[in-house]
């Protein structure tokens, strides 16, 4: 059996989208997210737009993506992970809606990093400068 941490993340951005295929089959907009650690997609999901109601209901949104535009969308995921640079922690958030029959996508890469792993790898001792003596 094939462990996550053994796939690229192109594919597993690939396996994220054919897992939302029949919920962006519903949606005509809002906003698809992968929640990275060490390179690994854990939490993924689609925020939906507000709702709009009227007269105490919700209307079901009629049309959503098609197969190309899902396609398109996909596409356009894995384009964007050229702009990741060396972070292996974070989000990637894709907003997308349907403009004059075409799938508009924005794509928002979030790097996360920790402190505590800085404190390790460059203990205080040895970058102590001038700057720390104001600090503690």
């Amino acid at each position: 059996m094939l462990r996550t941490e053994q796939l690229s993340l192109a594919r597993q951005i690939d396996l994220v989208f054919k897992e939302l295929q029949e919920e962006l089959s519903g949606l005509s907009s809002g906003t698809v997210f992968v929640q990275i650690r060490n390179n690994v997609i854990g939490k993924f999901g689609i925020r939906h737009n507000p709702l709009a109601g009227r007269s105490g209901a919700f209307e079901e949104e009629q049309e959503g993506l098609t197969v190309g535009q899902q396609s398109a969308f996909r596409l356009m995921a894995l384009e964007s992970l050229k702009f990741k640079r060396r972070w292996t922690h974070g989000e990637i958030s894709y907003e997308f809606a349907v403009r004059q029959g075409m799938v508009v996508v924005d794509a928002t890469l979030e790097s996360n990093y920790n402190m505590a792993n800085l404190l390790i790898r460059y203990p205080r001792n040895v970058h102590a400068d001038k700057s720390d003596q104001f600090y503690g």
